[in-house]
């Protein structure tokens, strides 16, 4: 190496050693929390770090660039196109930079190694610019080693930065900041700063301008994305949340049709027993006006709590459908292109309602989702009750060739998150999961009695 670059190293060495003594505890031999800080975002750049999972190559394209779907390429997607490009422009660095240290003043030097080493260290200080998208912070490690050999090496003598390995490491910084958590950035930083402050301290404040640029936009890109989101997560769990809240005051208006029903027959009832028996003793009377005057009070603070939740405009105070409506609920699947198939056991129809509703409903919004997400699919329906539990089960296939997505069923809830509030209004269970041919599966278990939550 050049004197220059000798007497950067020495005084790089000695930057090192006053930064390790300012940083030392003065009193004892404890470390220093600064130095312990220093240590750990080193050693996570270096060694232990780790990078956000790559994102998918499927993503969407950018709103910037969706012109090009009129060219034919906007079509594929976007993470494929991307990697192909970066591939195929690391192709050509590669190429660019074999052939500059093949000039002819460098290929005549005795210390040039041949062509082979030479195409070797243009492939070792330009491949990271193809790996970064995939592996960031591996594909910055790479370029950083590479560079560093390449600087220890005796050839070429001339050359202080190789054009396309400076090129893929201001790249992998990019990526590494946009990728990579604060610590294992700040590590990076550290690291860069240092090499080439070590490597020529007359090119140095040059080189650290050009690393402050992929520094700062990458920060700027990662704060933007971070920030995106966060609020998409935020919408995401409000959604949710008023699914729920939605689904809850649906299941309460259904629940109040359903008590109110029976309250209003008890009512009627403990009224007209006295007129179906000709002597009736007046105690026996006084106990039925009290049961009617109690299933009217009953009645009467059912709808004033739960009654304000119902519709204004009436829709939701028509008759609750039940199992017994499960062959129209079956003939409209398969009237809107479901092959679908049934297996029915025990006496379905013979439900309480609260539980025949709870379970029509699941088995309308499972077969509305496989008409949504797998048109044309095959769908196995299976219902089977005994005295003591209710057992669903709704499984599809893979959507049908050709086959586009189709409307809900009418009258469909809020999804999982609907089935699964119903099915836990009962103490009963939900699953939901993809099954290994490609299909979904819904099962429930509801038990005819209502369990003890408590």
């Amino acid at each position: 190496m050049t004197d220059v670059s000798h007497q950067g190293v020495i005084r790089g060495r000695r930057g090192v050693s006053s930064l390790v003594v300012m940083a030392g505890d003065e009193t004892g031999g404890e470390p220093n929390p600064l130095r312990k800080a220093l240590r750990n975002v080193v050693l996570a750049a270096a060694v232990t770090g780790r990078a956000e999972p790559a994102p998918p190559l499927d993503r969407p394209w950018p709103l910037g660039l969706r012109w090009t779907r009129y060219l034919g390429i906007g079509r594929l997607p976007f993470g494929l196109v991307a990697n192909l490009f970066w591939i195929g422009l690391t192709g050509l660095v590669i190429g660019g930079t074999n052939s500059m240290l093949k000039e002819p003043v460098r290929a005549q030097l005795a210390s040039y190694p041949g062509d082979g080493t030479v195409m070797l260290i243009a492939v070792l200080v330009t491949a990271p610019l193809a790996l970064r998208d995939r592996h960031p912070l591996a594909a910055w490690r790479m370029s950083f080693l590479s560079m560093a050999v390449v600087d220890l090496s005796p050839w070429p003598p001339d050359i202080e930065y190789i054009e396309g390995g400076a090129f893929a490491a201001l790249m992998c910084v990019y990526t590494v900041t946009v990728r990579c958590s604060r610590d294992i950035t700040l590590g990076v930083a550290i690291l860069s700063f240092a090499f080439v402050w070590i490597k020529d301290p007359d090119t140095a404040p040059g080189a650290s301008v050009l690393l402050l640029l992929p520094l700062a936009v990458g920060y700027a890109v990662r704060v933007r994305r971070t920030s995106r989101r966060e609020l998409a997560e935020q919408e995401r769990r409000h959604l949710d949340a008023e699914a729920v809240l939605t689904e809850r005051q649906r299941i309460a208006r259904e629940l109040h049709d359903v008590v109110a029903h029976h309250m209003s027959m008890i009512a009627i009832q403990a009224e007209a027993a006295p007129y179906k028996v000709e002597a009736v003793p007046d105690e026996t009377r006084q106990d039925l006006a009290e049961i009617r005057a109690t299933a009217l009070d009953a009645l009467t603070e059912l709808r004033r709590v739960l009654g304000v939740l119902r519709s204004e405009d009436g829709a939701e105070t028509a008759p609750q459908p039940s199992l017994d409506r499960l062959d129209e609920l079956i003939g409209n699947a398969r009237g809107a292109g479901l092959e679908v198939e049934t297996f029915l056991e025990g006496d379905i129809a013979a439900l309480p309602p609260g539980v025949g509703l709870t379970a029509f409903r699941i088995l309308q919004e499972a077969l509305s989702n496989a008409m949504r997400h797998a048109p044309g699919s095959r769908v196995h329906v299976e219902v089977s009750s005994d005295e003591a539990i209710v057992w669903l089960g709704v499984v599809n296939g893979p959507p049908g060739d050709g086959k586009p997505p189709g409307p809900p069923l009418p009258g469909g809830g809020h999804g999982l998150v609907g089935m699964r509030e119903r099915a836990a209004a009962l103490g009963g269970e939900l699953t939901a999961r993809p099954t290994p041919e490609g299909g979904f599966a819904v099962t429930a278990n509801l038990p005819v009695k209502a369990r003890d939550r408590s």
